[in-house]
């Protein structure tokens, strides 16, 4: 299967020739060879999400960021990328995946400069936001791309699995470049390796990858993809600051308050246009909707979980940041042995068993973990991070294989972007909840410890920020008091952590329920009969909706009808970014 070479120019059926889906024809491109390409370009962004982890201390001592400009500094990435998923997918429809997706690659490059020679925690913040931007027109594109050049499912399968380990190895192996390049270099480091990759990716995806412009039939709804951006925004933003610990702060119920109600705005007027950016039909249907909410709690584990690893593994047993890098290394092993794995699994145990059993036996690594303390125990953290990285794989593999089937050839750029919305969404809420979570059980014990040495009041609040703060106070401290509050404050911290692990492993246990929704079996049909059945589906399902809007044409016209008028049926749904 692998070494089949198929040509785009004769490929046609496969892919629609005058939708969303369509390729340039006339060019022979293996599709194994783009795969190549969309995964390179989806490593780096992913590797970014999580680069910066072990790199928080050296950070913290150059530039000095407070508790939330450091929040700020590893968040804000993952949440300007998920607000404006939406935005980039139906410009990208508009005028052409390709073009905003090697657009992307030159944002991501020019940002990764400012990141690295950033002087100041505001500078490094709004090089993090750009480079959010330029993820932001990567990502959804190489998951709708590849939902197009393997129409059929049994390919698609491998090569979902392919791609989804290259999304989960890519957190998790962050940790390991951030800390093989700080054993050597400065912390900006970390982010000059993306220049020369994207600039190689510049020419690359021009020449290999398809383009798949077709300016949807009806106006891009700019009004519509500003108030889902910003809604977006807003909300991660309010639960930032929620955990931070400023849950009864205007910082952060205003932009809680005013997301909600700019998301609600949004559905509503999704619902009522004729050309919705995002069909909340397709939303709705069973199987779609839970491999959604699925990825946002496997993201919200393997992202919260990432960081506050790194800070154990560095802080509390003190080990370097490439020692930190390389106890990870067995979970992006396992990952990898998951995702290639990934097909014949779907084929033999079926969605729903598998993204439930992948649920569980991540649970079961978080559980493990909580037998962690202040002593290295390399046998136990080896075998809970195999467990973890296979557990989170499975479950990725399956709900994005189920994501994708479920959405008809022609919808796979909205599938793409709800997607990718929901993995980023799933990030930054990991990062702000078990971050509040952890920051919840640690702070008391800190303060307390901190009354009893008779610290100043200033002294303690700052030392039950983070464990990093707690070791800067100590630092000033005479011999005794200094170690004292030292050795309180990796007690909390472990204690934090033995709780964030417990929430974690319920949250896991929570989504291994929601699987139970899933598909029992993988239906596959020869030569993309079973899309064309989801297409027809569709199609009469807008016929329907149509006829109750009291819409003229799609009450008299016949679903195929529709579709052809129409141009293609990714036009009511979220465009291909």
């Amino acid at each position: 299967m692998s070494g089949t070479t198929t040509a785009i120019s004769r490929k046609a059926a496969d892919v629609p020739e005058n939708g969303a889906g369509a390729l340039r024809p006339g060019r022979e491109v293996n599709r194994w060879v783009v795969l190549v390409v969309l995964c390179a370009s989806l490593l780096l962004v992913a590797v970014d999400a999580t680069v910066l982890h072990v790199a928080v201390p050296a950070v913290s001592e150059d530039l000095r960021p407070g508790s939330i400009e450091l929040l700020w500094i590893v968040d804000t990435y993952p949440l300007v990328c998920a607000s404006l998923l939406i935005l980039f997918g139906t410009l990208g429809d508009k005028i052409g995946t390709r073009r905003v997706l090697l657009f992307g690659y030159g944002l991501f490059a020019a940002a990764s400069a400012v990141a690295a020679y950033a002087d100041t925690p505001a500078v490094l913040i709004a090089a993090r936001g750009l480079l959010g931007v330029g993820g932001a027109m990567i990502m959804p594109a190489t998951l709708s791309i590849l939902r197009q050049v393997f129409p059929d499912r049994r390919e698609r399968a491998l090569a979902v699995g392919i791609w989804s380990a290259v999304a989960a190895v890519g957190a998790a192996v962050g940790p390991l470049v951030g800390g093989a390049l700080l054993e050597h270099f400065w912390w900006g480091s970390v982010f000059l390796i993306n220049i020369p990759l994207m600039a190689a990716g510049l020419p690359v995806g021009r020449w290999l990858l398809p383009e798949s412009a077709t300016g949807s039939e009806g106006p891009w709804d700019v009004l519509g993809a500003v108030m889902g951006a910003l809604g977006l925004f807003g909300v991660i933003l309010g639960v930032k600051q929620a955990g931070g610990g400023e849950v009864l702060t205007p910082l952060c119920w205003l932009p809680l308050l005013a997301g909600a109600v700019l998301i609600t705005l949004f559905v509503r007027r999704q619902r009522r246009r004729p050309h919705p950016l995002i069909d909340f039909g397709t939303l709705t249907r069973a199987a779609f909707g839970t491999s959604v909410g699925c990825i946002v709690l496997t993201v919200l584990a393997l992202v919260g979980l990432a960081l506050i690893a790194a800070q154990y593994l560095q802080l509390v047993l003190g080990l370097s940041p490439l020692e930190t890098g390389l106890r990870l290394l067995p979970l992006s092993l396992a990952a990898i042995a998951a995702g290639l794995l990934g097909s014949r699994l779907l084929a033999l145990l079926g969605p729903r068993t598998m993204v439930a059993l992948g649920f569980v036996v991540t649970a079961v690594a978080v559980l493990c973990l909580t037998g962690v303390d202040q002593h290295d125990r390399p046998g136990l953290l080896i075998g809970c991070f195999v467990l973890l990285g296979f557990g989170l794989e499975t479950t990725l593999f399956g709900c994005y294989e189920s994501m994708l089937s479920e959405a008809p050839a022609g919808r796979s750029g909205g599938a793409a972007a709800v997607g990718e919305t929901a993995y980023q969404l799933g990030a930054g809420i990991g990062i702000a909840l078990l971050g509040s979570v952890m920051n919840a059980a640690y702070g008391p014990g800190v303060r307390d410890a901190a009354q009893r040495l008779g610290l100043p009041g200033g002294a303690g609040a700052d030392a039950s920020h983070s464990l990093g703060e707690a070791y800067e106070v100590a630092g000033h401290l005479g011999a005794g008091p200094g170690e004292a509050l030292r050795s309180a404050a990796r007690s909390s911290f472990v204690t934090g952590l033995h709780v964030t692990l417990l929430v974690s492993a319920c949250l896991l246990l929570l989504g291994a329920l929601a699987a139970l929704r899933l598909p029992r079996r993988m239906e596959t049909s020869a030569g993309g009969a079973g899309c064309e059945a989801a297409e027809r589906e569709a199609a009469e399902r807008e016929a329907a909706r149509g006829a109750r809007r009291g819409s003229s044409w799609e009450r008299d016209d016949t679903p195929e009808e529709q579709q052809q008028r129409s141009g293609h049926p990714l036009s009511r749904g979220v465009t291909q970014s």
